[in-house]
């Protein structure tokens, strides 16, 4: 044979054996079907089983909440209700802090305009946490007169936004001193001002109060906290003034202005009339529908146990009483109408009780999410009539001033021009005074409020009815891969979730020890096989499921920001998992309300898996715990929470801790993590040095 030939004949075989030895290593490696458990979702929104679970959950403890209310027979019961309820709302929010430390108010410009004029105030509400406001003073008549409060709603210029303008200008030319100040991350409140760039590294509508809600939740405290007390000084700083009548204030905003309205108005007695727009809902409504209509993440607005804790908008509303309040409210609204007009019954009850029924009025526009002028001539009226003023009909035309005309600081932001603090620094310095030493045992969160008692739960054959306090388990399939087989189960509980499940074991060895991998984004996928070989080369069987509302189980959908519509632009995984604007955090956020945060709905499904694989596939415990670096630290929780349930030695450290976050003033992290006060009390392993997360937007 000619030595060309021969050459060629050698590649030849060459390559047939290379292709060969590739179709053997593809046939060792599984298909994404061999993956699959339950049927493929279609793309879109969707009331999925795991919403649909949240729900019935808040709405067996709104069954609670209105029991309680129902009981009500004289006001002395009306009384006893809202003090009861006061205590629950104070230990929510995390208290207020103590003492009025000293405003140090000063006036650093004002503007002349038609029948009033504009004081710009600076303010610290806490030492160092300064505020930018604008006092509306109207010219006639002299002497004391009542004064409004109009906290602002999201819009990133804050009180210089023209609905806050018209507002302003119009319940000044009625007579009214008003003051409207920035929220903490608005207008020149950004806590992330970047002047090289000349903006926020976050948006300044919810973006920053994600960032600065999140890290309050796991040092202990609330963002509502602190947006509460910035009013409250607010109205400090008004009483301060001679042309004020401290008798006769009021309360108005909308949106996130209606928050800080109903949340001032049910917290400070000062407030004589209180008139919340486009907020006051019933919250299960606002958890059904908020992924679809207004998903960007607001914590302040989703305070722990809020709904579990028995108090939700009505209770808020209630602690108004006896004093006048009207709900101003929007029909095609995102905070669903039907809940304000629940509440609103609800309490009117209450107020009739009362011998009040005078005192609490309800306005509808139809219309979509705004303070419209019929709404605003129905809370203009009630609040001149309970204020003294006589009647006036119309809303007069005010001048709308550019936001650099409003600045109150030079250059407009109070990180650049004035000496102090950020709001998150504060939460440190008081995370830092409340810290203890030595940890707490997670199961002690994990076994307490709120606990479903998996472990009693009893294992069997899926029937036809819901599985309700039991797992209930069916096979979904075999496949196999070489001398690998994949078994595909589902476990049904809690009447609509189900847990896919695969157990991944060579077909001719014998038993191996259980190690379950853990990842927060779902079981093994095909890119991952190597890392299952892994396991199974020493001797171990695997098993991986789907947390609830991830992997299999998440919805479809990617949400969509009104306020940030670059966070939309990510794809639809990257999209479900964003902290700031994501389906995600809105389950996650939906968990908090109801009392029982998703990082232990997650051990739950942990437990679950293993209480099947020793009842039904015979596996022996300890299951060891073979997390992704993302998985590390629930992990570690739920090696900690649970009998039979280790950490592998192996397990890589986690990337994310508690009390470093808070020391660090880690902005952005997994949302899955989002865990009320664990900074106090949860110590992990040692941690290696941990860059700051930032997103770029």
């Amino acid at each position: 044979m000619a030595e060309g030939s021969l050459m060629r004949a050698r590649v030849a075989v060459t390559m047939i054996l290379l292709l060969a030895a590739a179709a053997a290593r593809a046939q060792d490696v599984p298909t994404a079907d061999m993956l699959r458990v339950l049927e493929p979702v279609e793309a879109g929104p969707r009331v999925t089983p795991y919403l649909r679970y949240q729900l019935d959950h808040a709405w067996r403890q709104d069954d609670q909440r209105r029991a309680d209310f129902e009981k009500v027979r004289t006001e002395a019961d009306v009384l006893a209700l809202r003090t009861r309820i006061r205590d629950r709302v104070l230990d929510i929010i995390g208290g207020l802090p103590g003492a009025r430390t000293p405003l140090d108010a000063r006036v650093t410009g004002t503007l002349p305009m038609d029948g009033y004029r504009i004081e710009k105030v600076v303010f610290e509400s806490l030492p160092g946490l300064h505020v930018t406001a604008l006092v509306y003073v109207p010219d006639q008549p002299s002497g004391p007169k009542p004064a409004v409060l109009v906290p602002c709603g999201h819009a990133p210029d804050g009180k210089s936004f023209k609905n806050y303008q018209e507002l302003a200008g119009q319940l000044a030319r009625r007579g009214y001193v008003v003051i409207c100040w920035d929220p903490v991350g608005q207008g020149e409140r950004s806590q992330f001002w970047e002047a090289a760039r000349g903006r926020s590294r976050y948006n300044l509508v919810c973006g920053e109060h994600a960032v600065l809600g999140n890290l309050a939740c796991i040092a202990g405290t609330t963002l509502d906290r602190y947006m509460v007390w910035d009013g409250m000084r607010a109205l400090d700083y008004l009483l301060t003034r001679p042309d004020v009548d401290g008798s006769r204030i009021a309360v108005t905003g909308t949106s996130g202005g209606g928050f800080q309205s109903l949340w001032l108005g049910a917290l400070d007695e000062r407030i004589g009339v209180v008139a919340p727009s486009c907020f006051v809902t019933s919250l299960p409504m606002r958890m059904a529908n908020r992924i679809f209509e207004d998903p960007d993440s607001d914590p302040e607005q989703d305070p722990y146990a809020l709904v579990s804790a028995g108090v939700d908008h009505p209770g808020l509303l209630l602690l108004v009483y006896p004093r006048p309040v009207i709900l101003l409210a929007a029909v095609k609204d995102f905070f669903p109408i039907e809940g304000t007009r629940k509440t609103f019954r609800e309490v009117a009850a209450l107020y009739r009780v009362g011998g009040h029924a005078d005192r609490i009025a309800m306005a509808e526009g139809v219309h979509g999410h705004m303070y419209s002028p019929e709404n605003r001539r129905a809370a203009f009226a009630f609040m001149d009539r309970f204020n003294g003023l006589p009647a006036r009909e119309g809303l007069d035309a005010i001048k709308v001033l550019d936001a650099p005309a409003l600045r109150v600081t030079p250059t407009g932001q109070v990180r650049v021009d004035l000496p102090g603090r950020a709001l998150t620094e504060v939460i440190r310095e008081e995370w830092r005074q409340h810290a203890k030493s030595g940890g707490r045992a997670a199961a002690d969160l994990y076994h307490g409020e709120g606990d479903p008692g998996v472990s009693k739960w009893p294992v069997v054959a899926k029937g036809p009815t819901p599985a309700v306090d039991a797992i209930a388990w069916e096979s979904a399939g075999s496949s196999t891969v070489g001398d690998v087989r994949i078994d595909r189960y589902r476990l049904h509980h809690s009447e609509r979730l189900v847990i896919p499940l695969l157990h991944i074991h060579r077909t001719n060895a014998t038993r191996g020890r259980p190690v379950l991998m853990l990842s927060l984004d779902g079981k093994v996928g095909v890119a991952d096989w190597p890392g299952v070989r892994r396991h199974l080369d020493a001797g171990e069987e695997v098993l991986s499921f789907d947390l609830r509302g991830v992997g299999e189980t998440r919805m479809r959908y990617r949400a969509a920001s009104g306020d940030d519509p670059a966070l939309a632009e990510a794809d639809e995984e990257r999209a479900y998992f964003n902290p700031l604007s994501g389906v995600l955090a809105n389950h996650v956020y939906n968990a908090l309300l109801t009392g029982r945060p998703y990082l232990l709905e997650m051990i739950e499904d942990v437990e679950i898996v293993t209480r099947f694989a020793r009842e039904k596939l015979g596996l022996r415990a300890p299951f060891e715990l073979a997390p992704s670096p993302d998985a590390a630290l629930l992990a570690e929780v739920a090696a900690g929470s649970l009998n039979n349930v280790t950490l592998g030695p192996s397990a890589p450290r986690p990337t994310f801790a508690w009390p470093d976050a808070v020391e660090q003033l880690r902005e952005v992290w997994p949302i899955q993590y989002l865990v009320p006060g664990a900074a106090l009390w949860y110590e992990t392993r040692p941690m290696p040095a941990v860059v700051l997360e930032r997103v770029e937007r």
